[in-house]
């Protein structure tokens, strides 16, 4: 990858995530100097073994402050945002972070003559929708588009990997519940792997046809939530029995627990679980970025093996 300058900045927002991660490796292993904005830079120390010394740079960021903004994308070759949010802390969170910020990084990277920038927003975005996440996807999207035409949009389906917070959080309900709850089991999913997404990052970084575009993103195979929920129970060797929850029940437990610092259900999550997550048929995805997805039964066995019974240790003594 080259775009002209020896010494390549790129700027990358939310690089500290699950996602960002990845993102961060690989702009690293092209030789890009990676500035990771954030708001924590003490979380971005373990990304520091990517790269060669001073190569992978944080900085104390915050996607709402402008000016911080520009300091952050100033000099930049590329701008990669990748902030997201899964529940609020405090009303209006979404629109904030996922509204407005996604713009003013667009304009701070216009301004700063930033040859490329990719967002990822997430398959559902809709301004017509009765979520406040998926409305304020779509906002963002348009926000960005109308800053910096140019703009790619990635819009992953279920992401998941070792740190993913699907698989895993099942996974560890399989553990301790007698049962596994099925909240809107018929509904549809098209889980793609974080590697795939960093790849897709990178790939519309370079491609020239790429540029104001929206691609949704989406593995190989199409599952409905009770056959996620099957895979993990046969993967995880958990032999339980699988109980559709009645939704007002959910929607009042959500109540309650949306409440906590770290919700594990919000009644937002609830309308979106009713929604199909299935990539576009009509819109472009990780084949017209050339790249091959990978599978969930190519990659999650492997992370959640420690949910066995005896934490897999079985698996690699019989092995």
């Amino acid at each position: 990858m080259q775009v002209g300058q020896d010494r390549r900045v790129a700027t990358v927002f939310g690089g500290a995530g699950f996602i960002g991660r990845y993102v961060v490796q690989r702009l690293a292993a092209q030789g890009y100097v990676v500035r990771v904005a954030t708001r924590n830079p003490a979380g971005t120390r373990f990304l520091t073994t990517q790269g060669r010394v001073g190569q992978i740079v944080p900085l104390q960021v915050s996607v709402t402050d402008a000016p911080a903004l520009a300091r952050a994308v100033q000099g930049a070759d590329v701008v990669v945002n990748l902030v997201g949010i899964l529940h609020e802390r405090r009303a209006g969170d979404f629109d904030r972070v996922q509204g407005e910020a996604p713009g003013l990084v667009a304009q701070a990277a216009a301004a700063a003559g930033v040859a490329r920038l990719v967002h990822l927003s997430a398959i559902g975005a809709d301004a017509a929708s009765e979520s406040l996440y998926a409305r304020s996807k779509a906002k963002g999207e348009a926000a960005v588009l109308a800053a910096f035409p140019g703009a790619t949009i990635l819009r992953p389906s279920v992401v998941f990997g070792p740190e993913d917070q699907f698989f895993n959080r099942f996974a560890a309900m399989a553990q301790l519940l007698p049962f596994m709850p099925v909240v809107s089991g018929a509904s549809r999913f098209q889980p793609v792997f974080v590697g795939d997404v960093a790849d897709a990052v990178m790939a519309a970084l370079v491609q020239d046809q790429a540029q104001g575009l929206t691609y949704e993103l989406g593995g190989p195979r199409v599952m409905t939530m009770a056959e996620v929920l099957r895979f993990i129970l046969d993967t995880t060797r958990r032999p339980k029995r699988m109980v559709a929850m009645p939704m007002g029940l959910m929607r009042l437990q959500a109540g309650f627990l949306e409440k906590l610092p770290n919700p594990a259900l919000t009644r937002d999550q609830l309308l979106l679980l009713q929604k199909d997550n299935v990539a576009a048929a009509d819109k472009p995805g990780l084949a017209a970025l050339g790249i091959a997805p990978h599978s969930v039964e190519a990659v999650v066995p492997g992370y959640l093996r420690r949910y066995r019974p005896g934490g897999g240790r079985r698996d690699v003594v019989a092995a």
